[in-house]
């Protein structure tokens, strides 16, 4: 049992009956009304516009299963990964749903979700059915209730859908009013029957909706459309009976998807219990499209929307919702709303006196005001930091990025094999990556020219640069021209958006290499480079000297200055130049800086361009500062064992036990979320560089400075 529980929860526990873990429970249906009600003893929740599941955790067994007994396991991955974290052996009931930016649930979204990309993916419990050996299915719903919201764990992901003491009129109207799907009433001393649809549970829908089976699409003469409706139907007495055609609600993309489901299972025999006229006029169509059909065995479900059914049971004004995949065709029936009044009887007694405060919202609380009312219904999404890009299963993905159609194939492939402690990093993972720091690193990209250093094979295959990209990337890349005499006329990629970055991810380009200015000033960069690269006699310890000697230098000289790791053995240091000066200019500044930086580290560092000339000593590469010069950029990957980071450091964390390998993949997305982007100061205003040199000889004394920059 939880040791979190306190003793009044383990004593309404072990109310329940002993028994193993159950396998397979089909979930308790409630009931369609009328309209609302105001009655004692009952209590109010939203009905979720998702999936109904069942989560079953057994000694960390994890199992999430719709009404029709598929796994959800894999499908909401996120969910599956979020119940991982429940240490707790339980069954409980819910509704995994896809919120929209107001808290709202949508069907659609969450039909059309494949990665945590698509949507805020949220489980809402409302029952627990078995905890820690014993069956809660014949306490009542408010004891049910209290028990859950002692053991639901704190989550984003997993949350408890609130109960509401209160009139189910006003509470109607709150949900109708933000678009809910409706609400549910629970008399608060109902058992949990299981697969039984009870009257002790009863659900007021805002609009008209209704499960349809699918028998088959029609195609209008001259559309180009996969299809042009769908002819659906209802159980009726063990036959299949129209109830007409739907010909809105779906996009291309979801048409083509469909029409993957429906060519299994197309048939020349007619499903209906008669064949429908799918070319009968209306008043509102006189004249329709001619149209052919083409029939599919009944197998498949979707919801619709609807205005109301006519006499001969045809709905008015369809709207396709979704898909349900959770749903069995052989259970889907014309579902008829109740008359109330037959339906909720007068209350027992009992149903008020075991009402809990400290469960369930007092009336008086909740009928303040029907804003404040609104609000304790719905919960908008918190964690507004991206997920991942592409799901953990299928090796081929299409997505939409900044308005692009972008395939990535081979997902599965490995580009960083698997260390000690550490797992393989896939192709997969690569781009979920970048997808997740486009917003940070896009400001050092957009604009700039890329040098691309392919890895089609991972970090163990062969690898080779690529400046040219002329024809061999979609029309939707931005060129930036330059010409060799070997080639003649030639292109680089322009990255302007995270479409760029994921796209050059995708080719395999592991890390990421930006020109250090913009297409708008090409010949102007927005930063000077200090590259600190170790030789063969140097340490790590000693790159950290050298770069605290270089920060100290450059407050002396009231110079700003960013730095991060290499994501190799080094680290790079960054001066803002606000794209002021030239590559010329940035480079002799740089000279003059390691010049300043190696005398007082002569011992173990060099400005010695030619490598064996250093004698193993630390290079303070200074000639990263010409045209067409790349480093990593700021939280690119490298292409080193273990899959580091070039990351952004706080100066007051470059000091000893700072490791280059502190920073990977598995790590570095939750620290940049959490921390923002400290680098961005490289791309402000830019140091005066006229004073900065002027504050050189000032405090330095005369140095050897090139023309380019002595009469700034």
């Amino acid at each position: 049992m939880p040791s979190s529980v306190n003793k009044s929860i383990r004593t309404l526990i072990k109310k329940g009956e002993a028994t193993p873990f159950p396998s397979n429970i089909s979930p308790m249906l409630a009931t369609l009304v009328d309209k609302p009600f105001d009655e004692e003893g009952w209590l109010y929740e939203v009905k979720w516009d998702g999936y109904r599941t069942v989560v079953y955790l057994n000694k960390g067994e994890i199992e999430m299963r719709s009404r029709n007994n598929k796994s959800f396991n894999e499908k909401f991955y996120s969910v599956y990964n979020a119940l991982k974290q429940w240490k707790i052996n339980v069954v409980a009931d819910g509704e995994i749903v896809v919120l929209n930016d107001k808290g709202i649930s949508d069907f659609g979204n969450l039909q059309n979700w494949r990665s945590e990309a698509d949507g805020e993916l949220v489980l809402y419990l409302f029952d627990v059915l078995w905890l820690d050996g014993y069956n809660l299915m014949n306490l009542s719903l408010i004891e049910r209730k209290e028990i859950l919201n002692s053991i639901t764990p704190s989550s984003n992901i997993i949350r408890i859908s609130e109960s509401f003491n209160t009139g189910a009129t006003d509470f109607f109207k709150a949900a109708k009013k933000i678009n809910l799907e409706g609400i549910v009433a629970k008399r608060a001393d109902s058992i949990y029957a299981p697969e039984r649809r009870s009257k002790d549970w009863l659900k007021i829908k805002t609009g008209k909706r209704q499960e349809v089976i699918i028998g088959g699409f029609t195609n209008n003469e001259g559309s180009n459309k996969p299809f042009s409706a769908l002819l659906v139907g209802v159980n009726n007495n063990g036959r299949l009976m129209y109830t007409g055609k739907i010909g809105t609600g779906f996009s291309i993309k979801q048409q083509k998807e469909m029409m993957q489901q429906f060519k299994p299972l197309i048939n020349n025999k007619i499903p209906f219990d008669h064949e429908p006229d799918i070319n009968k006029p209306s008043r509102f169509r006189p004249d329709p499209p001619r149209a052919t059909a083409t029939w599919l065995k009944p197998q498949l479900v979707c919801e619709v929307t609807y205005a109301e059914i006519t006499a001969d049971g045809v709905m008015r004004h369809p709207s396709f919702e979704g898909m349900r995949v959770d749903k069995n065709a052989e259970d889907i029936n014309l579902e008829k709303e109740k008359p109330v009044e037959d339906v909720v009887h007068q209350t027992r007694s009992s149903s008020i006196k075991n009402i809990s405060n400290a469960t369930v919202m007092k009336k008086k609380a909740v009928k303040k005001s029907s804003a404040n009312l609104t609000s304790k219904l719905i919960k908008a999404p918190t964690d507004k930091q991206r997920k991942t890009l592409l799901n953990p299963t299928e090796k081929s993905q299409t997505k939409t990025v900044n308005g692009h159609n972008i395939t990535f194939n081979n997902l599965d492939k490995i580009y960083y094999p698997a260390i000690k402690g550490q797992r393989a990093v896939s192709k997969r993972d690569i781009i979920n990556y970048y997808y997740q720091v486009a917003p940070y690193m896009i400001p050092y990209l957009k604009d700039r020219p890329e040098t691309m250093i392919r890895y089609p094979n991972g970090i163990n295959g062969e690898s080779f640069y690529q400046k040219d990209v002329t024809g061999k990337v979609p029309d939707w890349v931005q060129l930036f021209p330059y010409y060799t005499e070997e080639g003649g006329n030639r292109n680089f990629m322009v990255c302007t958006n995270e479409a760029g970055l994921l796209l050059m991810a995708s080719l395999g380009s592991l890390e990421i290499h930006p020109w250090s200015s913009r297409v708008q000033k090409p010949n102007n960069p927005d930063w000077c480079i200090l590259d600190l690269d170790p030789g063969d006699k140097t340490t790590f310890e000693q790159v950290i000297t050298a770069a605290q000697t270089i920060k100290q230098v450059l407050d002396e000289i009231g110079a700003d200055a960013y730095c991060k790791t290499s994501g190799a053995t080094g680290i790079h240091i960054y001066m803002p130049l606000g794209a002021k000066y030239t590559y010329e200019q940035s480079k002799e500044f740089a000279r003059v800086l390691v010049t300043i930086v190696q005398s007082r580290l002569s011992k173990f560092t060099s400005i010695e361009r030619i490598v064996r000339n250093r004698q193993g000593k630390m290079y303070l590469d200074f000639l990263q500062n010409r045209p067409q010069a790349t480093l990593a950029a700021p939280y690119s990957l490298r292409p080193k064992p273990g899959a580091t980071v070039s990351m952004p450091l706080h100066w007051d964390e470059v000091k000893k036990g700072l490791k280059v390998k502190d920073f990977t993949i598995f790590n570095s997305v939750e620290r940049i979320q959490k921390q923002d982007d400290i680098f961005k100061g490289v791309i402000g205003k830019g140091i005066n560089l006229k004073q900065v040199l002027k504050k050189i000889e000032s405090v330095f004394g005369e140095q050897n400075m090139h023309e380019s920059i002595r009469n700034l």
